[in-house]
């Protein structure tokens, strides 16, 4: 599997929790009342950060932390309706 495929099989696995909630973490923390819900998602991102920081401050976990970071990120760029295709694009930008 390509690693796009991979973030890409993610995103829609967080896209189908969302739409299609089951008993999990991700659909859980996405039920909450919307501002219920953003708040425990941007908790998690600014707890995950600062994991990232003391990782890489400490030269331990930090591929573990850091994807703890990104899954996060994807989480609210899913709750927030953002598809997955509109990052690549704008990673695109950014590489030329």
């Amino acid at each position: 599997m390509t690693d796009d495929k991979i973030i890409r099989e993610v995103y829609e696995v967080l896209k189908s929790r969302r739409d299609n909630p089951i008993d999990s973490y991700t659909s859980n923390i996405m039920q909450d009342s919307d501002k219920k819900a953003e708040d425990k998602i941007l908790e998690k991102i600014a707890e995950e950060a600062g994991e990232v920081l003391i990782a890489a401050k400490n030269d331990e976990n930090l591929v573990y932390e850091s994807v703890d970071l990104i899954f996060h990120t994807l989480l609210i760029l899913v709750y927030k309706g953002i598809e997955i295709d509109e990052i690549f694009e704008e990673f695109a930008k950014r590489r030329k």
